[in-house]
């Protein structure tokens, strides 16, 4: 199995759906250690990139629909998520070519240079408390799957669980970047928002590979907070 622009638009969809239904509680990640406003921002990027999926081509590729998240994205999305996401969009947009249909390698090229592109543009590293912390796991689990000769859907779904497990591990961290930088030990036992959101994410991507619509709370592995 392959995943082509149906499995990219459906992906975006979800991706909306599951910020939407989360959107408080990564308000509240994000108000414990940030400015509060991450919830909001994906929210609204997010809607704004739905309503612009209509406009794709009839011919569109998985990299038209990438590269249309990451430019409404930056367009839209305040802070530093819409950079950040915007980027990783953008990268993996530019990684998997114009091919119509992506194979195990694609999507592991794709979360790649996503997860590359985010470092490039925040400057940060494993062990920071960003989301870098979910999206270099996510890439290491992939790539594992992939060379163990699993699927697309597999492949993903590796990718989302370690994406939530790095998750869940940024709590005991202290910050060395962005905003809760500022915190030092005040910030040990918040989960980043940006990580938070990464899980999310992925496993938005896993479920709709894996033919099982968008992701719902009981599909990511949360904080427990209001969502």
């Amino acid at each position: 199995m392959t995943l082509g622009t149906s499995w990219a638009i459906d992906w975006t969809r979800a991706c909306a759906a599951v910020i939407a239904e989360h959107r408080v509680e990564l308000i509240t990640l994000d108000r414990d250690i940030g400015d509060g406003d991450h919830g909001e921002n994906m929210d609204r990027g997010f809607s704004a990139v739905v309503g612009k999926l209509d406009d794709l081509a009839s011919d569109a590729t998985p990299s038209d629909v990438l590269k249309l998240v990451a430019t409404t994205l930056i367009s839209t999305v305040g802070g530093a998520s819409g950079p950040l996401f915007g980027t990783a969009f953008l990268k993996a947009s530019v990684a998997i070519g114009s091919e119509p249909q992506l194979d195990s390698a694609a999507v592991v090229a794709l979360l790649r240079a996503a997860r590359d592109g985010i470092v490039l543009r925040g400057k940060a590293e494993t062990g920071d408390k960003t989301m870098i912390d979910a999206w270099t796991p996510a890439v290491d689990a992939a790539a594992d799957a992939q060379a163990a000769g699993e699927d697309e859907a597999a492949v993903l779904a590796a990718a989302a669980t370690a994406a939530e497990r790095g998750a869940e591990a940024t709590e005991p961290l202290i910050a060395r970047k962005g905003r809760a930088s500022y915190l030092g030990e005040r910030a040990i036992g918040h989960r980043d928002p940006g990580a938070q959101s990464t899980a999310l994410l992925l496993r938005a991507a896993a479920s709709v590979a894996a033919g099982n619509g968008e992701a719902h709370s009981s599909d990511a592995n949360t904080s427990g907070t209001e969502s």
